[in-house]
């Protein structure tokens, strides 16, 4: 697996990681297997096997930052969060929230923050506890939950409706957020609307 960074995103991404001037020249040519390192080797195992799971915008951003701060010999993490960072966040929650269903990829929510996509990683998992995109499918999924639970609309549509591409990924990460299959959580909240067959 690999990926490809534009030269100016690339430089973006160094400096917004604490890569300044001649810090930007890599110290190494090249980075063994570190362990800090193998959460991101975990995830892209993951990826290859079920491509639509793992936030594959975030991930580069994370891995682009994490790679520069070990090859440059900086510290693991930088300086504190970024001024106005809790206003800043929450200009992008506010959006999530009223539009789940939207194209939200994480540059975009981080044009609606203000901030660059480095920062606004960062400083959104540090102040909400997790990624924006664990934040956009539990969004989804809170919305398809009250669907299903207040109109008769088939599961594949409300899946669709609410942002989910793949009807088997929306099933999977329903059962997984609601303990239930999205139909038997909807029979369980209104069993005189949806008799078993």
């Amino acid at each position: 697996m690999s990926f490809w960074y534009a030269p100016g995103y690339f430089e973006r991404l160094a400096a917004d990681a604490g890569a300044h001037g001649i810090d930007r020249r890599f110290k190494v040519p090249a980075l063994p297997a570190l362990r800090e390192l193998s959460p991101f080797v975990a995830q892209a195992g993951l990826g290859m096997r079920r491509a639509t799971e793992v936030p594959w915008e975030e991930f580069a951003v994370a891995l682009a930052g994490r790679v520069v701060r070990l090859a440059s010999r900086l510290p693991a993490h930088g300086n504190g969060l970024p001024l106005n960072a809790a206003a800043s966040v929450t200009r992008a929650v506010r959006m999530i929230d009223c539009h789940p269903d939207g194209a939200l990829t994480l540059g975009r929510l981080a044009r609606e923050a203000g901030l660059s996509p480095y920062h606004f990683l960062r400083t959104f998992k540090s102040l909400i506890g997790i990624t924006p995109h664990q934040y956009v499918l539990r969004a989804r999924l809170r919305e398809a939950a009250r669907r299903l639970a207040t109109d008769a609309s088939k599961v594949l549509d409300v899946a669709l409706d609410c942002g989910f591409g793949d009807v088997s990924n929306f099933n999977r990460a329903f059962r997984t957020e609601f303990g239930a299959s999205p139909l038997a959580f909807r029979r369980a909240l209104r069993p005189a609307d949806f008799p078993l067959a």
